[in-house]
This record gives C-alpha cells, sequence and structure tokens, in this order.
C-alpha cells in the first residue's frame, strides 16, 4: 500500500514509480482469486512464502495459527491471508520494514478516534528463521476496493470518507512533533513544485495530455501555489486516499481505509485531494460539502487541494500512462481537473 514517487514511492527520492494500489487490495476480500503481482516491482530483499509464514506464526503467535495462503505482493509487501479473519503483511524489501514499523506504531494509537475501520496491527512479528524484518497480523477487511468501482459510482462513499479525513487531520489534535516525516506528502506545494513542472512537460512529450490540457493544468499548479499556505497546525496526514486504498461495501459506503504507509504530519489538503482521484464532480460537491460540515475550510484549503490532485495524477500518469489499474486513477483526476476548471 503505499504512494506514487519512488522507493515505496515519496519515502526517498520523487522519482515516481506507481506502489499504492497494490499493497492496498489485499485487504479486501479476494475469494479464490490468483495472486496479485504489483507492475514493475523492484527486487525483493527477501523472499517469503505461506510455509515460512505458517511457521512464523505458530512460533510466536500459535493462538493464531491457522491456514495460511498468498494474495498479493506488493512494490514493499507481500500479503497472505491468515485463516478467514486475519492477514498477515510481510515486508519484502527493507524500506516496506520501516514502514510497517510506523504502521505498528502509530495505528494503535490512531484507529480509536477514527470512524472507519483501519489495518492496525493485532500482533506484531519479530525477526526469525531467517527472515530479518517485523512483520504485522492485521485484520481481513471484506469488500470491493473502490479502484475497481466507476467514479460515479463511488459518491455514496464521500460522506464516510469526509468524516475520516476530517477525524484525522482534526486540527484540535494534531500530530505530534515525533509523527513520522515524509517530503512528498503533507508539505508546503513549493516544495513540489518543480517536479510538478517538469512532469507536465513530460506528460505531453508522451502524448498523455494535450497542449490545452497541459495549459489547465499549469494553471491550477500556479493558482494552488499562490493560495496561502496551511497556517494551522501540522495535522496528520494519511498521504494516499486515492481509490485503491478505500474498501467500499456492496452498497458503496466506505468499509475501510488501507495502506498507512505514507502517514505523516502537515496539510491537510494533501488528503483533500482524494476529491479529484476518487470522485465525479456530482461526488465531489458531495465530500466538500461533508467536509465542510465537518472542520473549517476556506477556498485556500481547496485550492491547494485541487494543486496536490495535479501532483498525484501527474506523478501517476508519467510513470504507467494512463491505462491500467493505477493509470486510470490518475488519468481521472487530471480529466476531472481540467474538466472543473476549464
Amino acid at each position: 500500500m503505499s504512494g506514487w514517487d519512488a522507493s515505496r514511492p515519496g519515502m526517498a527520492t520523487d522519482a515516481s514509480v506507481p506502489a499504492s494500489a497494490t499493497d492496498a487490495s489485499p485487504m479486501s476480500a479476494t475469494g479464490a482469486s490468483p495472486v496479485r503481482q504489483a507492475p514493475d516491482a523492484p527486487p525483493a530483499d527477501v523472499a517469503s512464502d505461506p510455509s515460512l509464514v505458517a511457521a512464523l506464526v505458530a512460533a510466536q503467535h500459535p493462538d493464531l495459527a491457522g491456514p495460511v495462503r498468498e494474495v498479493a505482493s506488493g512494490w514493499d509487501n507481500t500479503v497472505f491471508r491468515l485463516g478467514e479473519r486475519l492477514a498477515v503483511r510481510m515486508p519484502r524489501r527493507e524500506l516496506g520494514a520501516h514502514l510497517v514499523a510506523g504502521e505498528q506504531r502509530w495505528l494503535p494509537e490512531l484507529a480509536p478516534r477514527l470512524p472507519a475501520p483501519v489495518p492496525a496491527p493485532v500482533r506484531v512479528g519479530r525477526p526469525a528463521l531467517g527472515y530479518p524484518y517485523p512483520w504485522s497480523i492485521v485484520p481481513w477487511f471484506d469488500g470491493v476496493d473502490a479502484a475497481s468501482v466507476a467514479p460515479a459510482d463511488r459518491g455514496e462513499a464521500a460522506d464516510g470518507l469526509a468524516g475520516f479525513l476530517a477525524a484525522l487531520g482534526d486540527p484540535r489534535a494534531p500530530a505530534p512533533a515525533d509523527a513520522p516525516a515524509n517530503p512528498y506528502r503533507g508539505v508546503p506545494l513549493v516544495d513540489r513544485d518543480p517536479i510538478t513542472r517538469e512532469r507536465i512537460d513530460a506528460a505531453v512529450a508522451q502524448g498523455l495530455v494535450d497542449a490545452s490540457a497541459a495549459a489547465v493544468l499549469d494553471a491550477v499548479r500556479a493558482d494552488a501555489l499562490a493560495a496561502p499556505v496551511w497556517a494551522g497546525p501540522p495535522v496528520w496526514v494519511h498521504g494516499d486516499p486515492h481509490p485503491a486504498n478505500l474498501l467500499l461495501e456492496a452498497s458503496g459506503s466506505l468499509a475501510a481505509v488501507l495502506d498507512f504507509g505514507d502517514l505523516t504530519l502537515g496539510d491537510p489538503a494533501c488528503d483533500l485531494a482524494t476529491g479529484w482521484l476518487t470522485f465525479d464532480a456530482a461526488g465531489r460537491a458531495r465530500f466538500r460539502a461533508a467536509i465542510e460540515a465537518r472542520r473549517e475550510t476556506d477556498a485556500a484549503d481547496w485550492r491547494r487541494a485541487r494543486g496536490w490532485a495535479v501532483a498525484l495524477g501527474l506523478a501517476i500518469v508519467t510513470a504507467v500512462g494512463v491505462d491500467g489499474r493505477v493509470g486510470r486513477i490518475g488519468a481521472h483526476a487530471l480529466a476531472e481537473v481540467v474538466a472543473e476548471a476549464r
């Protein structure tokens, strides 16, 4: 579960290869579907398989031992289903181990104040049996991955997602000073501006957007940069509340929020970008109204949020194009921004 900038991405460099969706969906029901593999994932530092996971669980948490099967291999973690109600997240890279450690530290503290389920570890695993990293046993959430649902059909999730983000980023409960730092999420948009401008040019050069759309995106980028910066205390920022990290009920309402690897502190407008990443115009209006009913926002917050949508959408499409599960998220965000701003 992760971001769209390099390394898992977003935590080391800003070279941008998408990761997010690939680690998110394993938390949803997969039935007998084949293992989902992350496209173009970097080589694993260490391998894990069902027999290793079963042995680790049996040795360290014998009361939870049960059938184990692999369900997904992402950029940073391989995910195994443990019995019917649990999953095991096994870092496949050292960077993933750092992210799992952050989730182990913060999600149990945050989960009680959040109005939607999150994969807070129910048990923590130690390195053993030749496996070098910490690992987690987390809840298994049944539901539908929002990235597999058409944007026009995601509107029922707007209220739940707004409530979740309002609770997470509540200025009355700011993030502590020792919250995880992330140079690519929650920061002032000026910090991302050079790479965003480069990506606009790259998107045109690659034929991903035409010159007219690029001009609109550049104008939105400039407008977001000119908006007053976040003046409140640094708040908790999920970092990647895009459709592949959202799980839906059969009714379309929000079932769970996944992937807290990019959890950080900073400007909540970063998370508000989901209005363009996740929804169409009607859903976005519903999402905005639900946010504004729960916490004070102003026009500057939404200008910056739309700037974040441009930055993140460009990061996706210049990395993987506009097709495929992840590419469609970025393409949708950019199309929504352009349609709204024209």
